[in-house]
Order: structure tokens, then C-alpha cells, then sequence
């Protein structure tokens, strides 16, 4: 059991040598053993070439599109992932590192951040990338005209202009601190641009492959792009990610050998899968989140009364034991996970209290309560039953919940920002803004509880340019605070990120940011 538990510190931690043995005395294990171990695993850790690596993913719709500003699952945020680059990334240790930007500068306000570009990088169809492809991919996603899902957290650029074919300077409207963060997002792909705009549904990019085919919500065959910069990356010859939603099709697929890799293990039998001597199962912690919707404006949702019943009639604790069978921590109705920098760890836990719900419908002037809830196990695994047991937990409250059980195939475009209150799953993101940003700010496109708040909305923006990080902890602390109390998302759980691997996939430290390893699996995984 203690070797087991070192190869898992091996695939998740990233240890020096001194200090893995250092954990293997801990555990108990001998010098002898725990050194073998570390050889061969520094041994399985060069990468090979070649291979096809086949991918199912749980995610995936016929109305995808090869716009980045337009992903909203995992099969797109891969398939855009492997094909795109970004100006910066976040590593497999939650680091920022450079990306098509080499190095950034910035003024001491943190308005001004001049990036400088690699030289010699070469889109799929040869063009050379220089600054005016940075400029134009941007203003893909900026102005009054834009449906892009990155437009709201791109809205504090003021301006953006070429400095030379090399050098692009950003002025902010006011200080960031976190903008480099921002400029890593899936959605601002780096695309080529043609008389100052980009053709968005190209699928051209910088990325390690190449799309050889795309059938929306189906299946994308990509092809190693000879020319990649990153020479350390890209091992596989070519990769074929299918849309495989139902997860018994997906295991099925991974058992029997049809694919090598896929998401979303059906935590009720991931200990059955485990047991395959063919298969490693892979988990890692991040800023994962299953939440429930409200659209706060539409009623009964536009009570907060009838918003906090909901929040003391759902017991949290049931379902991650339920759900998650413990492969994840209960949420507190706010987006920011452990792992986030700023996160409220000193917020009281809500807890279910079936009483207390019933006096927060009592002051909304109701006795009882009823309400529809979708929900789909596209919107995250086992959405479907933990609306059903969350029926169970409000119905000691007098809140009747009708699950609407909705249909996987175009969950996201037919229910999600749609429906009045839904399942939704959420991958959260790397800063406290940033999530913020994306969600939760009045008006922007994927504020799903369409959450209006005067205060919020203030702190937003004064926390954004904040450089004391003390100051910035307790603005983000009551904008924590005010979710939980005043909005209209109910958050039971985060979830770890799950996913089964044929044992000839190999793979360094496994990144948290995203799911399949920061959404860069195909790019960094290899065959042993």
C-alpha cells in the first residue's frame, strides 16, 4: 500500500529525488525500493514518439463551432487546446509560464503590458505569426458587436497596437495585476489574421496539430504539426478525440481497447475500472465545480429568501459522499475552490438545515414551495441523481423540486443560460477576477444566474487594481461572502478531475487547472 501510495506522489507532486525519499522513509518504505522506484520512473518519464492517441470526452455538440470565442465544453476546449496557442499558459504545477510570448513587461501601475514575441513560429497554413495576428485575434473577442465568451474578461483592455512585427502593447482602462493570467485563456487563440481580422472558423493555429478532420460534436482527427516550436511536446503522430457523452460507451471504449484515454470516470464504478490490469485511473485536485443555476430575475429565484431555502435545503455533505464517493470536498455557494489564492477559508460552512429553510420561505411569505430543476449528466456526471437527491434533502423543507431530466445532446445550447434553474458544471479558473469576470459581472455573457449586484460589481473593479495583497484578500473575501448569501447559485461540491488511461499513456505531473491535464493531454501525454 505505501509503494502505492509513492507512485501516486511520483504522477501528482513533482518531487525532487532528496525530497521523494523523503516521503518514502515517511511511508515506510526502504531506501532500495523507493530508489528502484524513482529510476524507473524517471525512465517512464522520457517521452516517445509516435502513435495515435484515440480520446473519448463526455462533452460535445453538433453546434460546436472551430470559433474559440464560442467554446463552451471540454471536447472543444481540448480540440482548441491541441490546435491553438495562447500568448502565456499555466504549467502542470499551476505555474504561468510563456507561451507565444516569450517574456511581458509592465509599468509600475499595471496598466501598460508590452509582450514580446517568439520569433519563427509558423501557422498550420506557413504563415509566420507576428503582432498583427496577436492584435486581431484579440478584437475578435472586443467590441459592442462581440458574442464571445471571452469578451467581458478582454473588456479591461483600453487599447491594443503592434510595437513592430514582435512586440504588442496592451493599455488597460486600469491596473491588472492579473493580466497575464487573462491572456491564457482557451478562448484567445492566437489565430492568423488577413487585412486586420482573422478568419475564426478556420481552425488554423500554432498548436501542436493540425485539424485533419472536424465533424462538430463527433469526432476531430488531428495531425502532428512538423514545425511545432515546442519541441519537447507534440510526442503522439496524431490524435482523434471522439464526442462519446454516455459514460458506460466511454468505459466500455476504454476496456475493450477501442480508446486510450477518456474523461469523466463514472465515479460509482471507478473502483471496478480500477481493477483492470489495462487501465490507471488518474485524479487530480483543482477549482472543478458542479453548481445549480438560478436566474435571480426571474421569479421565485428573484427572492433571496426562496435563494437561501434552496441553499439550507441541499445537503452537501450527502452529496459528495453520493455523487463524488468522496473524490471531491463540499462547496460553500461561492465559485473560488481551496486551491485558489484568495479563497474565504474562514466563511462559515452552510449547512442543511431543513428548518432553516422553512423560515427563509416563511419570511418570502410561502408555506411551501415548488420549482422545476433541469438537469442532464451532460451538465456533469451524475447530475441527474443529485437533482434527484436534492429533491429528497428540500422535500423536509416543503420545497417540491420537479427534476426535468433534459437531454444530453445540446444540453449546453438548449438548457444552459436558457432554463430559469439548471445543473451546470464549471471548471473555475485560475484567479479570483477571473472567475468573477467570467460569471458573475452584470451582464456578461455567461453570468448563468444573470447576478446583479451593486456592491459586487464595485469590489469587482477595485480589487482587479489592488497590488497589497491584504487589501485584495478582503475584497475578495466579501465578494465570496456576498455569493454565498445573495446569489443565485447554490454550490454543493468541487470535484476532482477523474479520468481513465490505458497504461501505455504516460504522462509528467498531471496539470489542475483544467480537466485532461490543464485541456493540453494530447499535447504533453505519450505512448510508453
Amino acid at each position: 500500500m505505501s509503494t502505492n501510495k509513492l507512485k501516486k506522489i511520483l504522477q501528482t507532486e513533482g518531487l525532487t529525488r532528496r525530497d521523494f525519499m523523503v516521503r518514502a522513509t515517511a511511508l515506510g518504505v526502504a531506501a532500495a525500493p523507493a530508489s528502484a522506484l524513482w529510476s524507473s520512473s524517471a525512465k517512464a518519464a522520457t517521452p516517445n514518439k509516435g502513435g495515435t492517441l484515440r480520446l473519448a470526452i463526455g462533452h460535445g455538440s453538433t453546434t460546436d463551432s472551430l470559433d474559440p470565442g464560442t467554446f463552451e465544453n471540454l471536447y472543444m476546449q481540448v480540440v482548441g487546446s491541441t490546435a491553438y496557442n495562447q500568448l502565456t499558459e499555466v504549467d502542470n504545477n499551476g505555474d504561468l509560464v510563456a507561451d507565444l510570448a516569450e517574456s511581458w513587461d509592465v509599468t509600475d501601475d499595471a496598466v501598460v503590458w508590452t509582450f514580446n514575441l517568439r520569433k519563427d513560429v509558423e501557422f498550420h497554413n506557413g504563415k509566420t505569426m507576428d503582432a498583427d495576428d496577436v492584435v486581431a485575434s484579440f478584437q475578435h473577442h472586443m467590441g459592442e458587436d462581440s458574442k464571445s465568451a471571452a469578451k467581458a474578461i478582454l473588456d479591461p483592455i483600453d487599447g491594443i497596437k503592434a510595437d513592430g512585427k514582435d512586440k504588442v502593447v496592451f493599455t488597460l482602462k486600469s491596473g491588472n495585476a492579473d493580466f497575464p493570467f487573462i491572456v491564457s485563456d482557451y478562448h484567445v487563440a492566437i489565430l492568423p489574421a488577413k487585412d486586420g481580422a482573422i478568419d475564426a472558423t478556420s481552425g488554423i493555429g500554432t498548436g501542436g496539430y493540425s485539424i485533419e478532420n472536424y465533424e462538430p460534436g463527433v469526432r476531430t482527427a488531428l495531425k502532428r504539426n512538423p514545425s511545432y516550436w515546442k519541441q519537447d511536446r507534440a510526442h503522439f503522430d496524431a490524435a482523434e478525440v471522439l464526442a462519446i457523452i454516455d459514460v458506460a460507451a466511454r468505459t466500455n471504449a476504454l476496456t475493450t481497447g477501442e480508446i486510450d484515454a477518456m474523461d469523466r470516470v463514472d465515479l460509482k464504478t471507478a473502483h471496478l475500472l480500477a481493477r483492470d490490469k489495462n487501465v490507471s485511473i488518474e485524479e487530480v485536485s483543482g477549482t472543478q465545480h458542479y453548481t445549480f443555476a438560478m436566474h435571480t430575475d426571474v421569479a421565485p429565484f428573484d427572492n433571496n429568501d426562496v435563494r437561501l431555502a434552496l441553499k439550507f435545503g441541499i445537503d452537501r455533505d450527502a452529496l459528495v459522499k453520493t455523487i463524488l464517493r468522496g473524490h471531491g470536498v463540499v462547496g460553500n455557494d461561492h465559485p473560488i475552490g481551496r486551491s485558489n489564492r484568495f479563497h474565504a477559508d474562514d466563511l462559515p460552512q452552510r449547512p442543511y438545515d431543513p428548518e432553516q429553510a422553512k423560515f427563509h420561505l416563511k419570511k418570502a411569505g410561502l408555506d411551501s414551495l415548488k420549482v422545476d430543476l433541469s438537469a442532464a449528466d451532460a451538465a456533469f456526471p451524475g447530475a441527474v441523481d443529485a437533482a434527484v437527491l436534492y429533491k429528497e434533502h428540500a422535500a423536509k423543507a416543503g420545497i417540491d423540486i420537479n427534476v426535468v431530466r433534459e437531454p444530453n445532446d445540446g444540453y449546453w445550447s438548449n438548457v444552459w443560460l436558457k432554463k430559469p434553474w439548471s445543473a451546470v458544471y464549471w471548471g473555475g479558473r485560475p484567479t479570483e477576477d477571473w472567475m468573477f469576470s467570467t460569471a458573475y459581472a452584470e451582464g456578461v455573457p455567461w453570468n448563468d444566474t444573470h447576478f446583479s449586484h451593486a456592491r459586487f460589481n464595485e469590489i469587482l473593479v477595485t480589487a482587479r487594481s489592488e497590488l497589497d495583497d491584504a487589501k485584495r484578500r478582503e475584497m475578495y473575501f466579501e465578494m465570496q461572502k456576498i455569493l454565498s448569501d445573495e446569489g443565485g447559485v447554490i454550490i454543493p461540491m468541487f470535484a476532482n478531475y477523474v479520468m481513465g488511461l490505458s497504461k501505455k499513456v504516460q504522462h509528467d505531473k498531471l496539470g489542475a487547472n483544467w480537466s485532461m491535464d490543464g485541456f493540453k493531454c494530447i499535447e504533453r501525454w505519450w505512448f510508453g
